[in-house]
């Protein structure tokens, strides 16, 4: 267990300290950590049991490139680029707004709407707060809407990206912890709708309170209302295409990820938003997130096989078994650290760095895996909205450099509160995550 915490501490002081990138700390710390393990020494690196240290590691890289369900993230990144590129932010929101605009808060009720569609169909909450700040925020501006409101319901809407499916980090949990991909998304489509209606209650009280943060907007007639959902009725088809595929089991995750990102192509060649060069870009992008992501997951697994080498799953059970209190309260403490790492750490970190420490726990203390890892993207989804550390809140800073963190922290708070609730409302009532995926696959 000494070996472990030296570990843990070492890991911190790279990746806060030193600024090392998660992916080399993880993967560094593992790989000595497991030498260690093995009773090597750097003094006698001629040691023939370095070979299997070295035969782990260069496993995890081959196995970790060469499995093929893992090509689902490229291919969703890429549908996500595509959708970008052909527009969709735009006519979302004028879609949202048409049918809410005129509502007191109407516009930031079309903002989380937008976003939560948005985010469906690009799976990256940074890229969908980045995308819709600069779509909604000069139209909220134009009808008085306060900042703090305006960017809340963006940084909060945001987060919806990595729980409606498809989701990259609920793939990431998938493959960590061997779950099945297909009952992750199923199980993240409540939740993330439960989201978005929270998210509205949020905008709803804090105008009722405030009418000046939120006035109403115009009211559009019916046939402007209905041209506008026409917008975006061909990547509204794909999304049902490719989710309801899924869920039907017509194909396999990669097979829908391979359909959505050809399908997402056409849609751009239609709207004559592609051309070589944009083409170009989009997937040098594409290939840039993906093997930042394969080297996050790689660094990840080899720091899992450390940790697991060294019996902390099996020590932190004992710990539990010996506490003798009810498996929910360990839950709500698992919870309490979440929020805690949150403050400090970007949710993709938080995530690789304790899934392979709690989830061993968990699933011996007879959870459903799938509804524990709908649980962790919820509370990362707060973390990104959390301070000190929102990564949310400091994309918009730095997309709407006159609004300060603070403004944006302080509007928040209403949203978060309201996530806090559906956090709850998820553990104490499982049957939220797990209805869709037990009446489509159990």
């Amino acid at each position: 267990m000494s070996v472990v915490l030296i570990g843990f501490a070492i890991l911190l002081f790279l990746i806060i300290v030193i600024r090392v990138p998660i992916a080399f700390g993880m993967g560094l710390v593992g790989f000595f950590g497991f030498a260690v393990l093995q009773g090597l020494t750097f003094d006698n690196m001629t040691d023939f049991r370095w070979t299997g240290v070295l035969s782990m590691a260069s496993y995890r890289v081959i196995d970790t490139v060469q499995e093929y369900s893992l090509s689902v993230i490229p291919l969703f990144i890429l549908m996500g680029n595509l959708v970008t590129r052909s527009g969709l932010s735009q006519e979302l929101y004028q879609a949202s707004y048409a049918f809410l605009g005129h509502r007191r808060g109407g516009l930031s009720m079309a903002t989380v709407v937008a976003c939560g569609g948005f985010s469906a169909i690009c799976g990256s909450s940074l890229a969908t707060s980045a995308t819709m700040a600069r779509v909604a925020m000069p139209p909220m501006r134009k009808f008085g809407y306060s900042d703090a409101l305006a960017s809340a319901s963006i940084a909060a809407g945001g987060t919806l990206g990595i729980l409606i499916p498809p989701s990259v980090i609920l793939v990431i949990y998938g493959l960590l912890t061997e779950t099945s991909i297909r009952e992750l998304f199923a199980a993240g489509f409540i939740p993330g709708l439960l989201g978005i209606l929270l998210y509205l209650v949020a905008v709803r009280y804090v105008v009722m309170r405030n009418p000046s943060a939120g006035p109403a907007g115009e009211k559009m007639p019916w046939p402007e209302r209905i041209q506008a959902l026409k917008g975006v009725g061909g990547v509204l088809s794909l999304f049902v295409l490719v989710m309801g595929g899924i869920y039907l089991g017509v194909f396999t995750p990669t097979e829908a990820a391979g359909i959505g990102a050809g399908g997402a192509f056409v849609i751009a060649l239609y709207r004559r938003s592609l051309s070589l060069g944009t083409l170009f870009a989009t997937l040098i992008d594409t290939l840039r997130t993906s093997a930042m992501l394969f080297a996050v997951v790689i660094g990840a697994l080899i720091f899992s096989d450390f940790i697991n080498r060294a019996g902390l799953p099996e020590a932190l059970l004992e710990f539990v078994s010996n506490l003798d209190v009810p498996p929910i309260v360990v839950i709500l403490a698992i919870l309490g650290i979440y929020v805690v790492l949150g403050m400090v750490f970007e949710s993709l970190s938080m995530l690789l760095l304790t899934v392979p420490v709690f989830f061993p726990l968990v699933s011996s203390l007879g959870f459903d895996l799938v509804w524990f890892g709908i649980v962790v993207v919820v509370v990362t989804e707060i973390s990104l909205i959390t301070p000190p550390v929102g990564m949310n809140v400091f994309v918009l800073s730095a997309v709407l450099r006159d609004v300060n963190t603070g403004t944006i922290f302080k509007g928040v708070t209403p949203f978060w509160c309201a996530d806090i609730v559906r956090l709850l409302l998820i553990v104490f009532i499982a049957q939220i995550s797990l209805f869709l995926p037990e009446l489509l696959y159990r």
